[in-house]
């Protein structure tokens, strides 16, 4: 699994426990697997089509740092499926994890559109072309 983005949970991202909100959490991840499916796909427009269950183990305080991490399962025609975890750096316990993500491709005109890409595909991460 590739994690390489940390959050740092600051008050504005908990909930009335003082613990982080799970809808700050799953914002994050979104995030994440929006630009890691861009990267990954090179095409800049991608939206999340599905997430199967979401299993919150533990949680995160103000001050913790969390690390999300991703991991590709396969690619579809038009799609790529993604597994994600999240960790307490602080405590070292998961935090959340989902088995699988759809992340879908578009074109220009909002339909989907193949990518051409396979796990035997090279997984380099690489900055759009200009």
């Amino acid at each position: 699994m590739i994690f390489q983005t940390r959050k740092w949970v600051k008050p504005e991202d908990l909930n009335p426990n003082g613990t982080l909100f799970g809808g700050k959490l799953l914002a994050w991840i979104d995030e994440e697997l929006a630009l890691f499916s861009i990267l990954v796909l090179d095409n800049p427009r991608i939206v999340t089509k599905h997430m199967t269950e979401i299993n919150f183990r533990s949680s995160a305080r103000q001050g913790d740092i969390v690390e999300i991490g991703i991991d590709i399962v396969r690619f579809g025609n038009t799609s790529i499926q993604l597994k994600s975890e999240v960790r307490n750096i602080m405590t070292r316990e998961t935090i959340i994890t989902i088995d699988s993500i759809t992340m879908v491709s578009l074109d220009e005109s909002g339909k989907p559109r193949a990518h051409g890409k396979s796990l035997s595909t090279p997984n380099d991460i690489k900055p759009l072309k200009p």
